[in-house]
């Protein structure tokens, strides 16, 4: 299965975070909620596993986002399409959020692939907008642990 995937990452409290050579220095991330915009075409399964899990090599920037005691992943929508939209929803969902600049995108042009928002219900509808904006079906998380254990 390939596709591009949001998280919403929930930041219990503020935390300071080194983001590799991003944010060497430690980058204050805000109490609120993050949507973080990412593809994988290879296996989405494996990656977001991979994302979900406390058992991993830092590797991109979201990696160390995720060791934050005050963080967790509270929901993830996706699609299941060979399609990079990755660009795409980042420009949609940063219309109503804060970009953090430079975060997930040193492989194409976009300001970011992370958004902050104050509120979960603000992040989340700005998500379902991004992909209905753009025409496209997704899937929540509880579906994705319905075909996760499917798949072995």
């Amino acid at each position: 299965m390939k596709g591009t995937y949001c998280l919403i990452i929930s930041m219990k409290k503020s935390d300071k975070i080194k983001i590799g050579n991003l944010y060497p220095e430690a980058y204050k991330f805000k109490k609120g909620y993050y949507v973080y915009i990412g593809s994988a075409m290879n296996s989405l399964i494996s990656r977001l596993n991979r994302h979900l899990s406390d058992d991993k090599k830092m590797h991109w920037h979201i990696d160390y986002l995720l060791t934050s005691e005050y963080s967790e992943i509270r929901e993830i929508l996706f699609t299941d399409s060979e399609k990079r939209i990755e660009c795409d929803l980042a420009n949609e969902i940063a219309e109503d959020g804060l970009e953090i600049e430079g975060f997930g995108c040193s492989d194409c042009n976009c300001n970011s692939h992370l958004i902050f928002f104050n509120r979960k219900r603000d992040a989340l509808r700005r998500v379902k907008d991004a992909y209905e904006s753009l025409g496209i079906e997704y899937y929540d998380l509880k579906y994705f642990r319905t075909i996760d254990n499917k798949k072995d």
